[in-house]
């Protein structure tokens, strides 16, 4: 599971930053940047709540071998239309990324939901960092691979690496054992099982002020949108500046994110989380303030570093905190949320530069941060106490009488 999700997010990476450089080589219009990621988001958000359902009443490992079917197909139709797109139009490529954002809306749920059946609920904890290391590692390698190949080869050798790449995660996936399909009530229509998963995230603390940390730090806090201008018009280090200040907060991530495979967060992880969000925020607001280059470079490793903490304590909370039958819906919301987040965040970004300035705007976001934080430690006191080191399940009030129907 760990090579399928490595070499699925490789393949990914590298075909989003091939596949934005092709158009833009072929446009020379930004708002066509913008429009891919619409194309592909939009799908994917839409059909996740659905995508949870299908999750848990399904096998999981079906669903993956379908999905990533999907992206086999169409990392295989970028290679074969690649050189014949600057001359026929862009229409065909972004119709293919609509349809992996289709295929995203039912893999995303289903991807950690299956992860958490592979490995035994009291390793899932030190899985959970383990992934999030190597996806953090996959995240930074893949654009790099994307540009060398791009490079080296051209978009149609870039698409063709992908594509086997994704063969290999597709091997891995099949090569795991299918799990029980998780318990649901027969007959049950869609609509209630959404709101089932709705109610649960809800009526939880741990779990809906994770998810709200998350939207609101990423949504006021995120400064990654306007590192262009801060490299060009506020550092002045030029495009090479801009390189060190986009990786940074990578590396911060995955140094956290490779210590905590050792040391994973456990005992008062609820505070934790709360910290490490405030330690973002602080962290950004030093990067609105900052002039210097090297002190820029520090405080976006600090945000790296404190959100790695954030992620792995949140991606385990979502595998401890739901049981089985749920998972797929949990991590639907959560994917709402994050989706949400990266698309709202970067609009937001550029609104407030545009009204308050680019530094401004960056440092009042890391104050509000930490308003959301104190706000979110008041209301939410069980997150505040949170405790992973617990690994018994969060069961809903009435559990789902077990079947082993399969439903479509």
């Amino acid at each position: 599971m760990l090579l399928a999700a490595v070499t699925s997010t490789l393949a990914s990476r590298a075909v989003a930053l091939t596949l934005a450089y092709q158009l833009y080589q072929i446009t020379k219009n930004p708002l066509t940047l913008g429009l891919l990621g619409l194309v592909e988001a939009i799908p994917a958000l839409s059909l996740a709540l659905f995508g949870g359902v299908v999750a848990d009443r399904n096998d999981r490992r079906r669903i993956l071998l379908f999905t990533i079917s999907v992206e086999v197909i169409c990392a295989l139709c970028f290679a074969l239309y690649a050189p014949h797109a600057p001359t026929s139009g862009i229409w065909p490529l972004l119709s293919l990324i609509f349809v992996l954002g289709l295929a995203r809306g039912f893999s995303d749920p289903a991807l950690p939901a299956f992860q958490a059946q592979v490995v035994p609920r009291e390793l899932l904890l030190r899985a959970s960092a383990w992934r999030s290391s190597a996806g953090q590692a996959a995240s930074i390698a893949g654009p790099a691979l994307g540009g060398v190949l791009y490079a080296s080869i051209g978009a149609g050798g870039s698409y063709t690496f992908a594509f086997v790449l994704l063969l290999v995660s597709l091997g891995c996936v099949a090569f795991v054992k299918s799990k029980p399909v998780p318990r649901f009530k027969v007959g049950e229509p869609f609509v209630q099982s959404i709101k089932e998963g709705l109610a649960f995230v809800v009526q939880r603390q741990v779990l809906v002020g994770s998810m709200a940390l998350d939207l609101f730090s990423v949504l006021f806090g995120g400064a990654v949108a306007l590192l262009p201008i801060f490299a060009s018009d506020i550092l002045k280090v030029g495009p090479t500046g801009l390189g060190v200040l986009v990786s940074a907060p990578s590396v911060g991530a995955l140094a956290v994110m490779l210590y905590a495979t050792k040391h994973p967060p456990g005992k008062g992880a609820g505070r934790i989380l709360l910290s490490a969000i405030a330690g973002f925020g602080l962290s950004i607001m030093v990067f609105g303030f900052s002039r210097n280059f090297y002190l820029s470079v520090a405080a976006l490793i600090a945000t790296g570093i404190f959100d790695g903490i954030s992620m792995v304590i949140r991606s385990a909370t979502l595998q401890l905190k739901a049981p089985d039958h749920m998972r797929g819906r949990v991590n639907a919301v959560s994917g709402m949320f994050i989706g949400a987040s990266n698309e709202l965040g970067a609009f937001e970004s550029g609104v407030a530069a545009k009204l308050l300035g680019t530094a401004r705007s960056v440092w009042l976001g890391g104050i509000v941060t930490l308003i959301v934080v104190g706000v979110t430690a008041y209301l939410a006191p069980e997150l505040r106490a949170m405790d992973l080191t617990d690994i018994a399940e969060d069961l809903p009030l009435t559990e789902p009488p077990s079947t082993s129907t399969q439903v479509s």
